[in-house]
């Protein structure tokens, strides 16, 4: 077997957790023996942290796989997957590790599952360096929803920066196989709306500062449409410590979503991260894409499975959005092409189109 290992090296553009999650699910999904190594090699603290570490043992959970070199520090691992099997995996990152990471890597492989799945996540759902619960729910789960399969998400307690301490559920069944999807009509922007939050000792107040300072920073460049951001105290008893933070969601006649979103951190100004979120927000809107820069990379692995051809326009491609395809490519075999795009109406502008040929992955199970 040694001599199929697919050698993966974990230093090479994004050079993080992303070359990971990428390389760990499709080697679950297509039962690859993986060899990864300078694993985050360039971070300032490289090797594995706790919340690689927890999505690697649970995509090992997810098929009985074997996993060799996963601990704390590691720079290099060793993963033999087996069959993918439904039913309850638990992941807890013990930290602020991100809950939606760990989502991002364990979803992919679940669809192909035998049989139905809950995913008790357990870390930050409002992290930094990672999108929030409120994304993956609100802009994610949506879009990604059209490649043809449903998952619920259900938000049990949310957690802070720095000890983390929230849980989320997420059920969701197998498919046979996954649709392509086609996102290169934008439309016009229609609706602006989102939430700014406070837990724990912090006062409404904050949240109150961040939404009015971010429909007054929207006001600026969209005068004509009504921009709803509710402030909300999160309940006691469904938040774990201290946080507060802001995401506002754009919505097109065509169905297309953006967002941007901030963290509030000691000592930052609530109306900096309110104008944060909304600089963020309009930056994604300028670009002309169908996506914002988020979504972007997190659409990758499911292109690279569905059946058929796949499209989406973009706005500058990330250096995330180049890994994942870079990895796709090199494990799946998809096939992807980046182009700019030639309409007329992008001709201005920095838009792209990524079209991918995917492999039309079906489950044997079903």
């Amino acid at each position: 077997m040694e001599g199929q290992r697919v050698e993966v090296d974990g230093g090479i553009m994004e050079g993080g957790g992303q070359i990971l999650r990428v390389s760990t699910a499709l080697s679950c999904l297509l039962g690859l023996p993986l060899h990864v190594q300078k694993i985050r090699a360039g971070r300032s603290t490289p090797g594995l942290r706790p919340q690689h570490l927890s999505g690697l043992e649970m995509v090992r959970d997810l098929c009985d796989g074997h996993l060799e070199g996963a601990e704390i520090g590691s720079t290099e691992i060793t993963f033999t997957p087996e069959k993918i099997k439904g039913g309850v995996h638990t992941a807890d990152t013990k930290t602020a590790g991100s809950v939606c990471l760990l989502m991002q890597v364990s979803m992919p492989c679940v669809l192909f599952a035998a049989s139905p799945s809950e995913l008790r996540l357990k870390g930050g759902t409002n992290a930094e360096m990672a999108p929030q619960i409120d994304y993956t729910m609100m802009v994610f789960k949506p879009i990604a929803e059209k490649f043809g399969f449903t998952f619920n998400c259900d938000i049990k307690t949310r957690g802070y920066y720095p000890k983390g301490g929230g849980e989320v559920i997420v059920r969701m069944s197998p498919v046979k196989r996954l649709d392509p999807i086609n996102l290169t009509d934008r439309g016009s922007v229609t609706k602006i709306y989102g939430r700014a939050f406070v837990a724990g000792v912090l006062p409404l107040k904050v949240a109150k500062d961040m939404a009015a300072a971010a429909v007054r920073c929207i006001r600026k460049e969209i005068r004509d449409l009504y921009v709803s951001i509710q402030p909300v105290q999160e309940p006691r008893d469904q938040a774990f410590g201290n946080g507060s933070g802001i995401i506002i969601v754009a919505e097109t006649s065509t169905g297309c979503l953006f967002a941007g979103s901030s963290l509030g951190k000691r000592g930052v100004n609530a109306d900096k991260v309110g104008i944060e979120a909304a600089e963020m927000l309009l930056t994604n809107l300028r670009h002309g894409g169908t996506v914002d820069e988020y979504l972007q990379d997190q659409l990758i692995i499911f292109m690279a499975l569905a059946n058929g051809i796949s499209r989406i326009k973009t706005g500058p491609v990330t250096l995330h959005t180049q890994t994942a395809i870079h990895f796709a490519e090199q494990l799946a075999k998809a096939k992807f092409t980046v182009k700019k795009s030639e309409e007329e109406e992008d001709a201005a502008k920095d838009t792209y189109i990524i079209e991918c040929e995917g492999i039309g992955m079906a489950n044997p199970h079903l």
